[in-house]
């Protein structure tokens, strides 16, 4: 998905060095210097110049247009009320981690944020949509999923707000009989004009994401050009006020347009245009969440509207700095602060500043070595003359200023705008920055000060954002960054440092040749000390170390966190069946429809994890099968009818050797230790295994029988798990109900190291479609919601569900192992994946509720697309190479589980569809074991019974 951006001319010939973005992903431009073209002529100029770069002539703007989805961001103004960032543009305005969110950056900007909001738009938008239009100087959130997005020329995001907000934005209007439908827009309509409308209309603020058709592009490039040239065009106050089924604007094409309205549920709208708002707006966002138990670490702020970030502040902060702001910046032991100061690339100093309330302090490079000292009001706006009393700079007239300081307007070149006036001094080295900052707000008396300034060459804020070196800036950030990260890590239980995005970090330590942070106590949090020891082995491999080591221990730590409890209680097996009776357990298999994989821990131990799966019979038979009964002879014997083998156990290491590669009895052996066949889980002290199995009474015989092939995707190992402790634990009165067994079935596959979650025990243990929840924390019982089955066995339905056996061997666990590594170190990418892919689950529950079976194979079609990108592997080439014999037949299919291979289910679009597939796949079988299985809904999960 193409990203375009407009943006301040000097930003565009830097953006991709200093944002490291790929050039094939992202496109960059700036609106013709010396020309306003508005958002409807920005966005023209911006799609035809990036065609230009990517096509010959030849081809046409309509067909380049349909070709793929595009985002565009419109980020190229002044900065007029924002200066801190005007040089870099506000697009790239950082913003502080929260406090209540995983996996995110110290290096996070408003484009970073923003940016996944609108991907996931995009993914959900029609074919017909392929462009999104959005600003770059907000940041929208919502924590609900997004619904779904109709077929209009015009699709427009809004958010229900008081009028007393919506004034002083745009508005769309609905009529209460069709909220969905624009009656028409209003631009900053007054709060009069809109409570007259309320008893027959709805109204939205409009938050600026505009999804168009190919065919509302068109149109709107075609009223961008005057007399044959690119031309201003607003794409609010003119072409959104000719939409709507009663537009304010008569143009009879822009008229027809169909235009549908959505609310964006649950969204939150953060400005960031002024000072003011980047403050209020930060703010606002860190207090979102107000649980202390999902706030991950225990800082209490001084003041809560105070943000330092990739700085070195050495004096006191306390409650009389409010509305502070310091980035990129040194701030000395010998500064003063008060309030509403906003301290921006400050270079490394040994100043003594006072700063007073609303003062500003701005340091912008210039060229290799200069430094521009720019302060200015917390309010400023630098718009206005300069001899005009009403236009305010450090928050008093200009005209005061200039007095205050022996100037007058004349003496300003360019003094016809505060925003050309050539008023900031150029330096060459930080001693006289310092001594012109001192001047020019606080010591206007100061003459070194005023002798720096008048000898000094001079840029207006204009130059400042055309000249600025972003390199240099964005150097002297990382170098703050790096500097903070042994300070974040030693206040780690008041810092924000293990929550990061720790493969970031891992990096910043490699590349900064930083010492590691002291080893954490074992009283620290149980999930923070995992997330350590991963970090470490992470700077380790960047270093070419090995840090093996670490990795282990970290896996070490999970499996103690979620065996402890189970561990902890030791078991009492009593022979509770005849000597000539059988114990038979059966079980169906599984297949995850979404929110695979946020069942894993330790994803699902840090946010819980929401899953929709169905348990399934192959052939019209529970496939997984353990039979256990007594014996006479005091040792356990272990036979496998599908891999034809056997053993024989009589001793307790025997039995607890069920780590040994390549053994086909590990899961029975892990078993019967957890019900207490070894003394490690035994409330009873036994001599030996034989004297164990004397006291119990018999020996004990189990077979399974697996009627599946390896590596199947389908839960496999974890159903056959919690079938063989549902069994045993019938053959040993244990007492666990369905939910233990689950949580035991955990407990082994920690055992075996085999890791995984806990959706494919539960997925055959309890029948039909249901939907698993947990929440996070170490105990992952799932709540089970169960759902209609109607999508998947109602007649017209039933034959268009098909399970094909593919043939090629899966490589799972190397899937599994680094996607786990990725959890365990916070990666951004995955984690934000991983949260769309648990809310995608509630989508689903959704459209089985529904009753809607193309919605549903929709969703599935979702889920597949989901699980390659958290991925790669999960989709090898053999694999695609089936895919795209049946995609056009299909509304969706994945591969069940961890993906690389086993089946493949598919949801056709209907009856013929699915017998077309069967004949494509039948006659163009990929190997000799390719074949299609019958599936059904199990109505009955695992079954335990006896002879």
């Amino acid at each position: 998905m193409k990203k375009l951006l407009s943006l301040p001319p000097n930003l565009v010939a830097c953006f991709h060095e200093v944002e490291r973005a790929d050039r094939k992903e992202w496109f960059c431009t700036s609106d013709p210097i010396g020309h306003k073209l508005g958002s409807g002529g920005g966005t023209a100029w911006l799609l035809q110049a990036c065609k230009a770069s990517e096509t010959d002539e030849g081809e046409t703007f309509a067909a380049w247009l349909s070709r793929e989805k595009r985002i565009l961001l419109h980020a190229g103004g002044q900065s007029r009320r924002l200066p801190a960032y005007a040089p870099s543009g506000k697009i790239l305005t950082p913003v502080p981690v929260f406090r209540w969110k995983r996996g995110q950056r110290l290096d996070q900007n408003l484009l970073s944020l923003q940016l996944p909001l609108y991907e996931q738009i995009m993914e959900r938008a029609p074919h017909s949509l392929h462009t999104l239009i959005a600003s770059g100087d907000v940041y929208i959130r919502t924590d609900r999923p997004l619904q779904d997005i109709p077929e209009a020329d015009v699709v427009c995001y809004g958010l229900w707000v008081d009028p007393s907000l919506a004034q002083n934005h745009g508005v769309f209007v609905s009529e209460r009989r069709s909220p969905e439908r624009l009656a028409f827009m209003l631009q900053k309509p007054s709060v009069a004009e809109l409570g007259a409308l309320m008893s027959k209309h709805l109204f939205l603020m409009d938050i600026g994401i505009w999804l168009l058709s190919d065919r509302a592009v068109e149109l709107m490039v075609k009223r961008s050009y005057r007399d044959g040239r690119l031309s201003f065009y607003d794409m609010y106050s003119e072409f959104g006020l000719a939409l709507g089924d009663c537009p304010t604007l008569d143009d009879p094409e822009l008229n027809s347009l169909t235009v549908a309205i959505l609310p964006l549920e649950g969204g939150n709208f953060y400005h960031y245009g002024t000072s003011r708002e980047m403050i209020s707006s930060t703010l606002a966002v860190q207090n979102i969440v107000t649980d202390q138990r999902e706030i991950m670490h225990r800082k209490a702020k001084p003041h809560p509207a105070m943000f330092v970030q990739n700085a070195e502040v050495e004096v006191t902060l306390g409650a009389a700095n409010s509305e502070l702001w310091i980035e990129n910046s040194f701030v000395g032991r010998d500064w003063t602060l008060a309030c509403r100061n906003i301290i921006t690339g400050v270079p490394e100093n040994r100043w003594s500043l006072k700063l007073a309330d609303g003062l500003c302090i701005d340091v912008v490079p210039v060229g290799e070595e200069a430094f521009a000292a720019r302060p200015y009001g917390f309010n400023d706006a630098f718009k206005g003359n300069l001899s005009d009393g009403a236009v305010l700079y450090q928050g008093m007239p200009v005209t005061e200023w200039l007095a205050g300081r022996g100037l007058k307007p004349e003496d300003i070149e360019e003094n016809h705008d505060l925003q050309a006036a050539r008023l900031f001094p150029l330096c060459d080295n930080v001693e006289d920055l310092g001594r012109a900052m001192r001047w020019m707000t606080t010591e206007p008396e100061l003459e070194e000060g005023r002798k720096v300034w008048r000898s000094a060459r001079k840029m207006s804020a204009d130059e400042l954002s055309a000249y600025a070196n972003l390199h240099r800036l964005t150097r002297q950030r990382e170098v703050f960054r790096t500097r903070n990260l042994p300070l974040l890590a030693a206040h780690y239980e008041r810092s924000v440092f293990y929550q990061l995005n720790l493969d970031e970090v891992a990096r910043g330590y490699a590349a900064g040749s930083l010492p590691l942070p002291d080893v954490l106590p074992e009283s620290a949090d149980g999930l923070t000390r995992i997330s350590d020891a991963m970090f470490r082995a992470r700077v380790a491999d960047l270093k070419g170390e090995d840090g093996r080591k670490y990795e282990e221990q970290a896996f070490g730590l999970m499996r103690k966190m979620l065996t402890g409890t189970a561990c902890a209680v030791r078991q009492s097996p009593r022979l509770s069946v005849y000597a000539d009776q059988i114990v038979w357990g059966r079980s169906p298999v599984r297949i995850d429809l979404a929110g695979g994989w946020t069942d894993t821990p330790p994803y699902s131990l840090m946010e819980g994890g929401n899953v929709v799966n169905l348990s399934i019979e192959l052939n019209g038979q529970p496939p997984l099968q353990v039979y256990v009964k007594p014996c006479r002879e005091r040792h356990i014997v272990m036979r496998s009818i599908d891999l034809g083998a056997m053993e024989v156990v009589r001793t307790y290491d025997e039995l607890a050797a069920f780590n040994k590669v390549g053994s086909p009895f590990s899961i029975p052996k892990a078993a019967l230790v957890l019900a207490g066949f070894h003394p490690d889980f035994s409330a009873e002290v036994h001599a030996s295994l034989e004297a164990q199995l004397e006291a119990f009474g018999a020996g004990i015989e189990i077979t399974l029988l697996s009627a599946i092939p390896a590596g199947s995707g389908l839960g496999t190992s974890s159903i056959l798990a919690s079938t063989v402790l549902g069994a045993v634990n019938d053959f040993c009165g244990l007492g666990w109900d369905r939910y233990e067994t689950g949580n035991r079935t955990l407990v082994l596959e920690q055992l075996l190291t085999t890791g995984g979650g806990w959706q494919d025990q539960y997925g055959g243990i309890l029948q039909g479609v249901k939907l698993l929840q947990t929440q996070p924390g170490a105990c992952q019982q799932p709540l089970v919601r169960w759902l209609p089955d109607y999508v998947f066995t109602a007649p017209e339905y039933r034959k268009c569900h098909l399970l094909y056996y593919t043939g090629i061997t899966r490589t799972a666990k190397n899937i599994l192992a680094e996607i786990v590594k990725g959890m365990f170190l916070n990666e951004t990418g995955r984690l934000e994946l991983l949260g769309g892919m648990k809310t995608h689950a509630l989508d689903m529950y959704d459209a089985i509720q529904r009753n809607s079976f193309e919605e549903t194979g929709r969703l599935v079609r979702r889920s597949w697309m989901q699980n390659c990108r958290l991925d790669a592997g999960t989709n090898p080439a053999a694999v695609r190479a089936i895919i795209e014999k049946i995609d056009d037949l299909c509304l969706g299919y994945k591969l069940p589980g961890a993906g690389g291979g086993g089946f493949l289910y598919m949801m056709a679009k209907d009856e013929e569809a699915a017998a077309r597939i069967r004949k494509i796949l039948v006659q163009e079988a990929v190997n000799d074991r390719a074949r299609f299985v019958e599936m059904s809904l199990s109505e009955k999960g695992l079954e335990v019974s006896r002879s």
